[in-house]
């Protein structure tokens, strides 16, 4: 499974029904999108300090994903859908998409816009 950066967030937080998707034993893994997203909303936070030492321990056990040049093959495939069909991303979903693609796995995400892109299962909490 793959994290957005509203469902890290929301088990940052503690927010139970979030935290149980990871507790279903999915390989879980991070886009280095969404360490960028959530790493600017912790450096605005009062909580820095927590949110940091959180976020250190959990990269110790999930993987994060980098983009490559076989994610920017995926990238250009679904901006081509998404512009044929009229149903844009914004930029950062985009290519956090591609990357679940690329790997074959469901985003765990509050996100509904993620429901329009091809090939791609959005789990909710």
């Amino acid at each position: 499974m793959i994290l957005d950066t509203n469902a890290l967030s929301a088990i940052a937080d503690g927010e139970q029904a979030a935290t149980e998707q990871l507790a279903q034993g999915h390989e879980v893994s991070i886009p280095v999108i969404v360490l960028g997203e959530f790493r600017y909303g912790i450096a605005r936070s009062r909580y820095r300090r927590q949110y940091e030492d959180w976020l250190s321990d959990l990269l110790l056990v999930v993987q994060v994903i980098e983009v490559s040049e076989e994610t920017t093959r995926h990238y250009a495939c679904i901006r081509v859908e998404l512009r044929e069909s009229g149903t844009p991303l914004p930029a950062n979903d985009l290519w956090i998409a591609a990357l679940c693609r690329q790997y074959g796995r469901p985003i765990l995400s509050r996100d509904r816009h993620f429901d329009v892109v091809n090939k791609l299962h959005r789990v909710e909490w």
